[in-house]
């Protein structure tokens, strides 16, 4: 379950990279469309976040530590709130540059997480 969901999040972040990526193509800032895409992508890092959790308390353990693995959850969770955040403050194009990148942040975390876990 862990893996299709990090899977889903993963295509999740990059739709929303280039939804946002063709919107800075065109000039454009973060619209209200572009946050609901946001909160739809980190309601899935929350699940994941919990789906984590659960599995460590359930005495699974990450091959590579599970210290790493509580880091790279806490930070895939954190990554879109602090992009569309950042993009509240710029009003631009550069806005919707950020939310890209933080995207496909999200997208290179979600990889990082399958590996530590052992996939």
């Amino acid at each position: 379950m862990f893996d299709a969901l990090t899977l889903v999040t993963g295509v999740a972040a990059l739709l929303l990279a280039a939804w946002c990526g063709w919107a800075a193509y065109r000039d454009q800032p973060t619209k209200d469309w572009h946050f609901i895409g946001m909160a739809v992508v980190t309601v899935l890092a929350l699940v994941q976040l919990v789906a984590g959790i659960v599995l460590l308390a359930r005495g699974e353990k990450p091959e590579q530590g599970t210290t790493i693995f509580v880091a790279y959850l806490l930070g895939s969770f954190a990554c879109i709130p602090a992009a569309g955040f950042m993009s509240l403050a710029e009003r631009s194009k550069w806005g919707s540059v950020t939310v890209a990148a933080g995207c496909v942040v999200l997208a290179v975390l979600e990889v990082r997480l399958y590996d530590i876990w052992g996939g």
